[in-house]
């Protein structure tokens, strides 16, 4: 290990980690270390559905998505990033099945369209228009945003890594951060397995993992693992373009540009845990209700399953921002399932925040403080 102190450490080589780097680089800070226990985008990162969504029932959360997609357009461009982070806006086509799930849909579109997200309301008929083999029944609507959309989140991790390291960060990779060093509520060092860095200021971008960052700091914060499982099939030719998503059953599938379906269902009673390991009762409760909404992929033959962890926090949203009593100990955290969507946004707030004193997006709601002041941010847009 080279450097033995920073102005700034960050925890944690996912999408947010790296994403936190390079804007913090862009905005001047030359003096950076990214540590990562594994490689980049190998723990939540690179096991998410890397969907990319803007329909959500909260101001807070439509403006961070659609800030991120705003990023997800130029992104290539900004991060000068040759291969491509395979950005598609293909759409999500949200799904609903009771009239209370309807109206409440009603509410979130009503809002989208005020924060200039273009969203439309469907019949099922209409539905079924840009899903042909939808299966209807039981269903009362749908909304569908043509920017929602899709990337690849390796590529999207080792862009924003690479473009960090341009500008003078460092990154190194199969490094575990072991201990914080805090003295009178400062920061005086992240202590890893390679060595000990010097430094006043750590950015905690540790997902599942970021309670435990957070208690060698002596800080108690309320985030927890909790297995999620995925499904690839054998790639076919083009024939659903939009994310097809349903919170009635806790489920979502998408057609990737390479022809495979990635698709995803919650599994009820899921504990908190750090497993990875997938399991046979998810295969067969996928299988089932894949061939409910969408037959004909009943058909296709799986390629290979596994399983990765939401950051959960108890009202199911990040935790961001400065964590008292230790000064300049920053979260970035708790993104319970939407960590990759918003994290071109959470980076460059993130960096705004420790830069510039005021992000230009507001995240002073998703402090660590809101739990214990009884101001939670619920959502009522989440799968599982």
């Amino acid at each position: 290990m080279s450097k033995k102190s920073a102005d700034i450490v960050v925890i944690g080589g996912g999408v947010v980690g790296c994403a936190t780097a390079f804007e913090l680089a862009r905005l001047g800070c030359k003096d950076i270390v990214l540590v990562e226990r594994n490689t980049i985008a190998s723990g939540s990162t690179g096991r998410c559905g890397a969907g990319v969504r803007q329909q959500f029932g909260t101001e807070l959360n439509c403006v961070l998505a659609r800030e991120s997609v705003r990023i997800f357009e130029q992104m290539d461009e900004y991060l000068d990033y040759k291969p491509g982070v395979e950005f598609r806006q293909s759409g999500y086509l949200m799904l609903a099945y009771s009239d209370s799930q309807w109206e409440q849909f009603r509410r979130n579109v009503k809002l989208e369209r005020s924060l200039d997200i273009d969203v439309e309301m469907l019949t099922p008929e209409g539905a079924r228009e840009i899903v042909p083999f939808l299966n209807l029944e039981g269903m009362v609507g749908a909304t569908f945003c043509q920017t929602d959309g899709h990337a690849n989140p390796f590529h999207t991790a080792f862009a924003y890594a690479q473009a960090a390291k341009r500008l003078g960060a460092e990154v190194l990779t199969h490094t575990s951060v072991v201990d914080i060093e805090v003295e009178n509520n400062r920061i005086k060092a992240v202590v890893t397995d390679k060595g000990r860095i010097e430094t006043s200021a750590v950015v905690n971008c540790a997902g599942a993992y970021s309670a435990k960052i957070a208690a060698m700091a002596g800080i108690d914060l309320p985030v927890w693992g909790e297995r999620h499982q995925i499904l690839i099939t054998e790639p076919v030719e083009a024939m659903m373009g939009p994310m097809v998503i349903s919170f009635h059953h806790d489920f979502y599938c998408q057609q990737t540009p390479h022809g495979s379906f990635i698709m995803g269902i919650g599994m009820p009673g899921e504990p908190k845990s750090f497993n990875i390991h997938s399991s046979v009762d998810f295969l067969e409760g996928m299988a089932k209700t894949v061939m409910k909404i969408l037959p004909p992929l009943g058909n296709l033959r799986v390629v290979r399953q596994w399983a990765g962890l939401y950051d959960r926090s108890p009202d199911a949203q990040p935790i961001l921002g400065e964590c008292p009593p230790v000064e300049r100990f920053y979260n970035a955290n708790g993104f319970s399932g939407h960590g990759f969507m918003v994290a071109p946004i959470v980076g460059r707030a993130m960096a705004e925040l420790i830069m510039l004193g005021k992000p230009s997006v507001d995240i002073s709601k998703l402090d660590a403080g809101r739990f214990e002041r009884g101001e939670l941010v619920l959502e009522p847009a989440v799968v599982g």
